[in-house]
Formats: structure tokens, sequence, C-alpha cells
């Protein structure tokens, strides 16, 4: 028997998809500039601390039995 040499040809489509790339590039770009507008403004100036009173009245019932 003779042998055959066999040739495969594998054709990838090159072209399509650098649009998809490019819009979701685009997209998540501007998902980080809203997240930065909208949390991100007191990170570069420092922003003002704001101060935050936590009084609170911890005292138990005097009563000291069971459950009952």
């Amino acid at each position: 028997m003779a042998e055959r040499e066999r040739e495969t040809v594998v054709v990838g489509d090159s072209g399509r998809g650098g649009g998809g790339t490019i819009v979701a590039v685009i997209a998540v770009i501007a998902l980080l500039v809203v997240l930065f507008l909208v949390f991100g403004r007191g990170l570069i100036g420092g922003g003002e601390t704001k101060e935050i009173k936590a009084d609170v009245d911890i005292s138990a019932p005097s009563g000291g039995g069971s459950g009952s």
C-alpha cells in the first residue's frame, strides 16, 4: 500500500471579534469611571472625616434571678 499524505488546512476568522473586544473594553472603562464618581471622590482629596457618636446605654435590669 502506498502511503498517502494528508494535509489539513485550518482557516481562522481573524477579522471577527475585534469589534466586540473594543466594546467590552469601553464598557469596562465606563463602569470604572462611574464607580469612581460614586464611591471614590473622597479618596483623592482625602475628604473630611466624619465623627460618629455611638453612645449606647447597656444597663441591664436589676433582678438577678433565673429566667422566670
